[in-house]
């Protein structure tokens, strides 16, 4: 069950170069409902800023993210780090990690799956919400208004299993200011 699996967090730096094991994969709990099935590893296929195509050398267009879920627990890595959750709309079972920026930031998130899609609220940033949901291609649409106003499309291009290559990895300059300034 999803209670008896200890709750992920980003390791100092960041997770590096490839993705760790699973966290999920032993967890045998159906998916509650309303919860959009966005398990697997995606990749950006396309992707838009502010209404307008980003150009073809952007980092976005390389970013991969592994999802896992199990009950109303959801498990999120990208970009080097690891939003662990149960997305039951509460900031105590939220996401408490840190940003993606830096990787040292506290970051604070509400995590709720509404009308088949994945919420995300971060604590004391009124109006913002991420989401991800399903197209009807199946495709995931993921929208960051704190990026730019970022909407990427991503598609499904495994299981997630495994350690697969971070492609958005960013290591953290000698002088610490942070590994992942191009991250959305």
């Amino acid at each position: 069950m999803a209670d008896d699996i200890p709750i992920a967090h980003t390791p100092p730096g960041g997770y590096g170069a490839t993705f760790p094991e699973p966290v999920l994969a032993a967890c045998t709990e159906p998916l509650v409902e309303g919860a959009p099935d966005l398990r697997g590893l995606w990749a950006v296929v396309a992707a838009e800023r502010g209404g307008q195509p980003v150009p073809g050398d952007d980092p976005i267009l390389t970013y991969v993210e592994r999802i896992e879920q199990c009950g109303n627990r959801i498990v999120d890595m990208g970009g080097g780090t690891i939003s662990d959750a149960r997305a039951d709309g509460t900031e105590e079972n939220g996401v408490h990690d840190v940003w993606v920026f830096d990787y040292t930031t506290p970051l604070h998130v509400v995590a709720s799956y509404e009308d088949e899609v994945f919420v995300l609220r971060p604590v004391g940033l009124p109006g913002v919400e991420v989401t991800r949901r399903l197209d009807d291609r199946g495709r995931m649409i993921w929208t960051r208004p704190d990026g730019g106003g970022l909407v990427a499309t991503l598609e499904r291009i495994g299981d997630g299993a495994g350690t697969p290559l971070n492609t958005f990895y960013r290591p953290a300059p000698p002088d610490g200011s942070g590994g992942a300034e191009d991250a959305p």
